[in-house]
């Protein structure tokens, strides 16, 4: 073959195989000079493009990972120097050479789920480029090309849903004029040789392949115009065989490594230029990577898969439709809805925690629509608020295709052992599995007893130390030497700032100022915070602690309260991320010191404790109804203890995933006159969250006790006043439900009246509550039969709640916190107009 032969060099086949080519007639330095010009220009495009991004992404920082498993020092600084020249980040992860494929593909699932990492790139041998360790690398981060995935949208030519691999790009980019030409390609296989015959053919080149051992090699070499190879010519393989003028790319690997020994013939900067050009190639596959990687935490429109429901009549109990039907795993669920993997933790098959990090991602995601689901004053037979709450997303969702949320509160394992029983909702209405919803859940009321539990005992202790140290023992205790060094830790520096001492060097305390930092002088009198269970456990209701011989005769009377009680269920309710819950734990008080002052949980020192044990439950649950539609379990405090609402986190999580025309369901504890009022009055206000709907849930049975009827029990059989038509109890009954909707109007939310129907009610009396309803101010007023039929029975009121969310919002809050006293709520110098009739029992002078 006349000429000399340039071999151009890349690094390593198949991972990334950079060619080497050779053009007889060609000057070496014309390819130099080409190559080089095109890698710069690739490279000044991708640069424009990235500052483009970050212009609109300013805290974007892609980075791109590199498995190495050789030494390769001229590949690692060549992919470095353009990553900079760019402004991409790169990391090159290298591994021993003699690392195993499972060792190699265990590195890969490491960085397929590092968030940090928005592409990876592989250099390795030939030998370990199987297709297990490239099929291990995720699609989306597979910058180079090579996974079966990204080859099926090439050969399919799917619009530009696909990377070239940046050796064959650079193949590409070397060859012009392909149209009728004959391209052979020797050893060349795999994932380069498939995506090298797709673009050449592309290019309207013939192609062939073979192997330097391959028969009737001689005659394939001789027809060929281009021979694109795998490996060097064996030497076996004469130069005679080679037509005049056929242009040659080398695709050999190694040809970079320490271990290669170059020709002295070769231009080893001409070989470093042509390997820029797959460099520069790689880096413009991680730019437009980074960009589909943008636009995969942009809100995308829901791929939701609903579960079908085959109501049966009688409708069975809770827990057999609970059973009958199959959840769709978690991973899946929150997939469809456009959580990303990094995005979840998943607890078992059905349920998972959603991490915070979302809230950033999808910080510019307008919100959806916010309604609160309330109920008139409850009954011992209960309303069916949560019932409701679920059926409404399952008919938004599965039957009005609109994206919606549920946000429900975690029930406590008192009432679930207790009269009340779960509260997962019911009959075709319910979150699934009924049991994983009712018991344990993710551990959030554990870790909250825990938390309230460890501030109770930090309480005891604390007052004992005191009582029986000294100063100086406490100062030691507090402040111990460790490994010769005194300091003080972030949270006593906070105590001595309050304290006003500006001091962080414990040895320059004084004496008086020692005794104001480790005393708090707790009155055991004043104690408030008590110890928590999570079980209707009557006998601890007052108890006796201290009695121990180890505690010195400190003796106290104390209780334990529900565990949901405590008032770090309601912090957690009210949160609004990590920081905001540890700052609401420091001012927790606990009890005052002997001279009236509060002693919060900051200044016992026990604030870092409490987030630690709180670190995981502040991360919302994600579960899902009987149809399939998301649900999110948070939190978990008592109406008439706490404010009755399930998470800010929560609701503000699925605002964001809805989308703006999307909605989210939450429920508010007890009657409207409670729970409404503080989720308006407190929740909104903590989270600046503006509710679109009111929906006011109502039963003819609740409201013909509440007309006068005779009192039930839960379980017990029902009167015939509650069994048969009695259209003036009902009418009776419905000044409650109107003074339910004064009050909603009073705020300037919109209110829908959803009558849940029971087989037990006459058309008149269905009928009879929605005209009242109406006429009371209800933008409207719909019966419904979810608990019977699924979100098939909601889809009305679905339809009702969409119409009012679309109307002009006018919320308001009835007060300032800046008054000085509670608007409403006048002192009275006596009560001499209020009496009680003896005979009668009506009350005088009150209303």
């Amino acid at each position: 073959m006349r000429g000399e032969v340039l071999r151009l060099c890349f690094p390593m086949r198949l991972c990334l195989s950079l060619p080497f080519a050779a053009a007889p007639y060609r000057a070496l330095s014309g390819w130099q000079a080409a190559s080089g010009q095109a890698a710069r220009k690739i490279t000044e495009n991708a640069r424009k493009s990235l500052a483009s991004l970050k212009r609109e992404h300013p805290r974007l920082e892609p980075m791109l990972a590199i498995i190495q498993a050789h030494n390769a020092p001229l590949v690692q600084e060549m992919n470095k120097n353009f990553a900079e020249e760019v402004g991409l980040r790169v990391i090159n992860v290298c591994l021993p050479e003699d690392s195993s494929k499972d060792e190699i593909v265990n590195e890969i699932l490491r960085l397929n789920e590092d968030p940090n990492v928005q592409g990876l790139a592989l250099d390795l041998p030939e030998s370990l480029c199987s297709s297990k360790i490239l099929n291990a690398v995720k699609p989306e981060k597979d910058v180079d090309g090579l996974s079966d995935i990204n080859l099926g949208r090439l050969v399919r030519g799917e619009d530009s849903d696909y990377f070239v691999s940046p050796t064959a790009g650079a193949v590409m980019e070397l060859l012009e004029d392909l149209d009728g030409k004959t391209v052979l390609l020797v050893g060349i296989n795999g994932a380069l040789g498939s995506s090298l015959q797709c673009l050449l053919q592309r290019r309207g080149a013939i192609t062939a392949s073979c192997l330097w051992k391959s028969p009737g090699l001689q005659s394939k070499l001789h027809h060929a115009d281009v021979v694109v190879a795998g490996s060097p010519k064996p030497d076996s393989v004469p130069k005679s065989w080679l037509k005049p003028g056929t242009t040659i790319i080398n695709c050999s690997p190694d040809l970079l490594s320490e271990k290669h020994s170059y020709d002295q013939k070769n231009s080893n900067t001409t070989e470093n230029a042509v390997c820029s050009l797959a460099v520069a190639m790689r880096m413009q596959n991680m730019v437009k990577n980074t960009e589909r990687w943008i636009q995969s935490q942009q809100l995308r429109k829901w791929d939701l898969h609903c579960l079908k429901l085959q109501p049966l009549s009688p409708v069975p109990s809770d827990i057999e439709i609970s059973r009958a039907q199959s959840p769709k795993a978690v991973d899946v669920l929150a997939k469809e809805i456009g959580l990303l993997t990094d995005e979840i933790e998943i607890y078992g098959q059905t349920k998972a925690k959603v991490r915070l990090s979302l809230l950033e991602r999808l910080k510019d995601q307008p919100d959806g629509k916010y309604v609160l689901v309330a109920g008139i004053t409850p009954t011992p037979l209960g309303e069916g608020k949560s019932t409701v709450t679920i059926g409404l997303v399952q008919a938004l969702t599965a039957h009005l295709k609109i994206n919606s949320f549920a946000c429900l509160r975690q029930p406590s394992q008192g009432p679930t052992f207790g009269v009340k029983g779960g509260a997962a909702g019911g009959g075709y209405a319910q979150v699934i599995p009924m049991e994983e919803f009712n018991l344990h859940l993710t551990g959030d009321i554990h870790a909250i007893t825990a938390a309230n539990n460890l501030l109770a005992a930090a309480i005891d202790a604390r007052i004992l130390h005191e009582s029986t140290q000294s100063d100086k023992a406490l100062y030691n205790r507090l402040v111990p030497v460790v490994k010769g060094v005194r300091g003080f830790s972030s949270i006593q520096l906070a105590r001595l700032r309050r304290l006003g001492i500006n001091k962080t060097d414990p040895e320059t305390l004084t004496e008086e100022e020692i005794s104001r930092f480790v005393r708090l002088d707790i009155d055991p009198s004043t104690i408030t915070w008590q110890r928590v269970v999570d079980t209707n456990d009557r006998f601890l209701r007052k108890i006796t602690v201290g009695q121990a011989n180890t505690e010195k005769g400190f003796v106290r009377q104390a209780q334990f309260d529900i565990a949901v009680a405590s008032e770090i269920m309601a912090i957690l309710a009210l949160t609004t991320s990590l920081k905001d819950m540890k700052e609401r734990l420091g001012k927790i008080v606990v009890a005052n010191d002997k001279k009236g002052e509060p002693v919060t949980a900051e200044d016992l020192g026990v604030t870092g404790a409490l987030a630690v044990l709180m670190k995981d439950a502040i991360k919302p649950t994600l579960m899902q109804t009987l149809e399939g539609t998301p649900v999110f379990v948070h939190a978990g405090p008592f109406a008439n203890i706490a404010h009755g609402n399930s998470s800010i986190l929560a609701d503000k999580i699925a605002l964001k995933l809805v989308g703006e025309k999307g909605f989210v369901v939450t429920e508010a504890g007890f009657g409207a006159d409670i729970g409404m009022e503080k989720f308006f009055n407190i929740k909104c206000r903590a989270s600046g969250l503006v509710p679109s709907v009111v929906v006011l849930v109502a039963t003819v049975r609740a409201l013909k006790m509440h007309g006068g009827g005779p009192s039930v029990s839960a379980g017990a059989p029902l009167k015939k006043e509650y069994t048969e038509e009695n259209l003036q109890l009902v009418a009776d009954g419905c000044c409650n439900l109107q003074k339910q909707i004064q009050i909603t109007q009073l705020f300037g939310v919109p209110v829908v009246v959803a009558l849940n129907v029971f087989k037990t009610d006459s058309p008149a009396e269905v009928d009879l509550v929605c005209e009242i309803a109406k006429q009371s101010g209800a933008f409207d007023a719909v019966p419904c039969s979810h608990w019977s039929d699924g979100g098939r029975g909601a889809v009305k009121l679905a339809q009702a709640v969409e119409k009012a969310a679309n109307q002009k919002s006018s919320f308001k809050y009835l007060y300032s916190l800046e008054m000085s006293t509670m608007p409403g709520l006048p002192t009275r110098p006596c009560f001499y107009d209020i009496d009680l009739d003896p005979i009668t029992e009506e009350v005088k002078g009150l209303f």
